[in-house]
């Protein structure tokens, strides 16, 4: 099987398409080799650091709920996540580290390549505001070696996500 027949990116592609980004989809790149990290996937692309939106899962804890949810932060490479301020955007009581399970569970794919899209339901998502300087974003399109072309703007369509200063502590322009 090739890398493009995989079925994580070709469930990323198909949701592409439904959303009505074609192009994106059409984008679909398969590296040399597998690029993990934000550096890996800049270095690769030949873009900053900062163009690449990494895909990272979290468990939220939620007032009142049965079991933890997952919440995808799009956060820019450049920088990373506060929990705090992730718990603080959700309403959750605590927001920690997601396992490879919890991932794989919720996404349908792997760590390292894990895509803002082709999840089996949406996600709690934010979208890192520092994202909104790149002309053009890399996103995981569902394995190691895949990415995609989008935009700060198409990932908040895309994920129905809520645009916000994800690497900042709550109390510094973030709302408690």
């Amino acid at each position: 099987m090739s890398t493009l027949e995989h079925p994580a990116i070709a469930k990323v592609a198909a949701a592409l398409v439904e959303a009505g980004q074609h192009t994106a989809a059409e984008g679909i790149r398969i590296l040399p080799s597998e690029v993990r990290t934000a550096a890996q996937a800049a270095a690769a692309l030949g873009v900053e650091v900062g163009a690449i939106a990494n895909s990272l899962v979290f468990r939220a804890v939620l007032p009142g709920a049965a079991a933890d949810a997952p919440l995808l932060a799009l956060t820019s490479g450049a920088h990373r996540a506060h929990t705090g301020t992730l718990a603080v955007l959700a309403g959750a009581d605590e927001v920690g580290k997601a396992d490879p399970a919890f991932v794989k569970e919720h996404t349908g794919q792997v760590i390292g390549g894990v895509a803002p899209v082709g999840h089996p339901s949406r996600l709690i998502t934010f979208v890192d505001t520092a994202l909104r300087r790149y002309d053009v974003v890399w996103a995981a399109a569902g394995h190691a070696k895949s990415v995609f072309p989008t935009t700060f703007d198409d990932l908040l369509t895309l994920t129905g996500g809520r645009a916000a200063d994800v690497a900042g502590e709550p109390g510094e322009g973030v709302p408690r």
